[in-house]
Parts: C-alpha cells; structure tokens; sequence
C-alpha cells in the first residue's frame, strides 16, 4: 500500500492549493479526484461565470453606451455557441495548467471518487493509499429541491452546459448565484423571470444596495416574483409551467419592488424554455464515507473545523465549501495554504482568520462588499455606537449616456475613533474598488485614515475617502 504525508480528496482550488504549497516544502503529497482538475470554481462557477459576466457587460456597452458617446454600432449577431466554446477552451487549458503543476511538484494524482476505510486510510478505484495527514477538500454542488418535476429544470451547473442560448427562462431563487445568472442571460437578450421567497434578492447584503439593485434588475428588464416558492414543474409541450405557493419564508418585508407580483395565493408561470434552480448549495459529503474514519457530518451535511481547519479526528483536516465556513474559493486556497505551512514549515500557530474577508457578487451592476452591514453592526456594537456614512450618485462614465446606473457606497463605523468596520459598495467598477480598501480595514483603518488619503480625480472610488 502506497504512503503519502499528505493526501488531498478532491482536485478543485482549496485541495490543489494545498497539495502544491505541501509538496514545495518537501511533503509527498497525493491528489484524488474523479473529474476534471479545478473543481467547482474553474469548471463550473467563478471562473466560466466571469466570461459570461463579461460577455453580458459588453452587450451592455453597445446598447447603452457606445451611442452617447458618439459610436454609430449595428450589432449584426451574437452567437451564443461561439462564446461558449470559447470559453470552454479556456476552461480545457486551465485544467491542463493544474495538471502540469501537480506534475512539476512531483504530486501524484489518483483518478477515481475517494473514501475512507480508516482516520489513515482512503481507497481509489479499488485500491487503498494511506496517509500521515488527509485533507477533505471535495467541495459543493447545486440543490435540487424535492418537489414534483424538479427533474425539468437545470442548476448553475446546467447552465455551464447549455449550447444554445434560452429564450424565456425562470431563476428559482434571489442569492448571488441566481442574480448573477439572471443579470447573464437579460444582458445577452433573454426573456428572465426571477422568483424569490422574501421580497427582495440578495437578503443577507446591505439592504440598501439590495434594493437598489433589484430596482436596477426590474428597469433592465428582469420580471421578479417575489414571496412565493415553487410548488411544482410541468411539462407542457416542449415548455415548463412552473406553479408557486406562497412562501413560508419569515423575513422583514420592505418596499423595493416597483413591478413585483406579490400575492396570497399561489401562481403558474408558462411558457419556459428552460428553468434554472438556484436555491443553494451542500457539500458533497454523502460518499466519503465519513464514519469509517471516526468522523460525522452535521445536519446539513458540513464537517466542522477548528481555526487551525482540523477535524475532531487529529490526522484529518478540511476546507472549502465542505465546513460551515464562508464558500469562496479565495477563502479556501488561503486557509489550505495556511494549513500546509503549519503542518510542513513548522509554522504551528498560523491560521486563516475568517473576519473581514471581501467578497463580490457579478450582478448587473455589480455589488461588492466587506465586514459588517449596519444592522450587524447595530447588534453587535448598539445602534448608539455606530455611524454609518453614504453616497449615492451616478458615475461619471454615464454622464454621456441616456441610460444611467445609480451607484451607492455606504461605510460603517464603530467608537470614537470611528473605526471603519463595513464597507458595502454597488456600482460601476466597485468589484476592483473594493480590493484596495478591504486591505485599509483589514488593518483597522479609521474613517480619518481614509480621509487623510487625497482623492483620485475623476474617479468613483474617491468618494470612499471624500465622505
């Protein structure tokens, strides 16, 4: 039975982080994975999600822009196919490039679904690999609701498959994934419905940019649904009905809808090419076996981790979309970095804090944010011990256009020194913006510190340190 130091199930970006940093400290270190290298975020999520983003910003330039600023542009196609075979040759290089890595490392790769026989011990395709350490690394998948006909609709991962573009298409569900399809498919001409079990997308963000941004959804031309969940798909024709109820959803309503269709009873919508669900994640925990090692998932099917990413069993550790902690793939490759310096370069104390992490959701426009929103921040500090800076204006690079994108900036503070503790921005090139200033906060900058910074003129970013 072949040994390793350490070996990784699952080849996306957290478990092949770790493998190579492990590996460049001298461990041996083996890799399993049954599909293509880079997990969810290469093959179907960030990575294809940003191509599509780009693609939608750009057919978003030539109809709203290119004319105000004197450009006479006649779109003759778009093609749909050839942009996704593009992007899918992209993808195909991508995984090569993880591969010749895994290579150059001198990292073995194991093709087949791992799982466990002992704490030390994991089988592959029928053959069994023991290791000092093991790293759960094998990451999410999509949720598919248990309802009648859920068979008849597609998840994000569907969506990465799809050859020809849809023409009317329902999103079932308001998070980032499902906002950021929907913004995707509008953009590139699609006829989009998004139905939503609270009144507004996105909850768990800022409520003003959430508003704001569903406003912005609605005049580009999404229809929203909202307080209704789905009941049922069916199969008419070569269209899907989709048939709601009202939703059983508990949230604080507010108004943000200038079209929505919010009733007390239940909805069929019709006539759908395709239904896209969006309703979450779980980690793909079910197959590894888990009780053969002595370890056990939680009710949602996640592993816990200490701050130092270890399990309850000592030889065993995880990260990414499989523990309860936040599921971005910059988290994961950060805290299996951190791992493998800990357990191959003597750095016994180093860890991942999980505070203040910045994070973007590609929305149409997009909407980025860090730390505390402000009713966090009230709970946690006292509505007396916070102050909570705005702006709201419209970008410069509209000043030419009929069509006009509101952009918002809000910064939350906390004390007398006014430490900057939230920082929440929706607008125009706010993904880029954000990076800069999440560093400032993550050093405790103060709201002084962002004013005694002189301003980049003409920029929407120096309203951060104009407010």
């Amino acid at each position: 039975m072949e040994q390793f130091d350490l070996l990784v199930l699952g080849g996306g970006s957290g478990g092949i982080a770790t493998a190579n940093r492990a590996a460049m400290l001298g461990a041996k270190v083996a890799v399993v994975e049954d599909d293509r290298l880079g997990g969810t975020c290469v093959n179907r999520g960030c990575v294809p999600k940003k191509v599509m983003w780009y693609a939608a910003s750009i057919a978003e330039t030539l109809k709203f822009m290119a004319p105000g600023y004197g450009f006479d542009v006649t779109l003759k196609e778009f093609s749909w196919s050839r942009l996704v075979a593009k992007r899918d040759q992209y993808i195909e290089r991508l995984n090569g490039l993880y591969e010749n890595k895994l290579q150059t490392n001198n990292i073995t790769l194991l093709n087949g679904l791992g799982h466990f026989i002992d704490a030390n011990t994991v089988a592959v395709a029928g053959k069994h690999y023991s290791a000092k350490n093991i790293l759960i690394a094998v990451g999410g998948e999509p949720l598919i609701p248990a309802v009648p006909g859920a068979e008849l609709g597609i998840t994000s991962d569907g969506f990465f498959e799809l050859k020809q573009q849809p023409k009317k298409v329902c999103v079932v569900g308001s998070g980032y994934i499902g906002v950021e399809l929907a913004g995707v498919l509008n953009a590139l001409g699609s006829d989009v419905t998004m139905i939503a079990r609270g009144s507004c997308v996105l909850r768990n963000f800022e409520r003003s940019l959430s508003l704001q941004l569903m406003r912005q959804m609605q005049d580009d031309g999404i229809k929203f649904v909202v307080k209704q969940e789905v009941k049922q798909l069916q199969q008419q024709a070569d269209k899907i009905s989709v048939v709601c109820q009202p939703s059983s959803l508990q949230v604080v309503q507010a108004e943000c809808c200038k079209h929505e269709t919010a009733v007390d009873e239940g909805v069929v919508l019709e006539g759908f090419d395709t239904v896209i669900w969006a309703v979450g994640r779980k980690p793909n925990t079910t197959k590894l076996q888990l009780a053969s090692a002595g370890l056990k998932a939680d009710s949602r099917g996640f592993i816990e981790v200490d701050k130092f990413q270890q399990t309850h069993v000592p030889t065993i550790f995880a990260v990414g979309d499989v523990t309860p902690n936040i599921q971005l793939t910059p988290v994961a490759i950060a805290a299996g970095r951190r791992l493998a310096m800990r357990l191959y370069a003597g750095q016994k104390d180093l860890y991942l804090d999980y505070s203040n992490i910045p994070s973007v959701v590609f929305s149409h426009p997009a909407l980025a944010s860090v730390g505390l929103t402000a009713r966090q921040a009230a709970d946690q500090f006292g509505e007396e011990n916070i102050k909570v800076y705005n702006s709201e204006f419209t970008p410069m690079i509209y000043a030419m256009t009929e069509h006009k994108v509101k952009t918002i900036m809000k910064i939350i503070c906390t004390g007398t020194d006014e430490k900057v503790i939230g920082i929440h921005l929706l607008g125009h090139d706010v993904d880029e913006i954000l990076q800069g200033f999440a560093v400032a906060m993550k050093m405790g900058a103060t709201m002084q510190d962002l004013r005694n910074t002189v301003a980049i003129h003409p920029t929407s970013g120096e309203e951060l340190v104009t407010l």
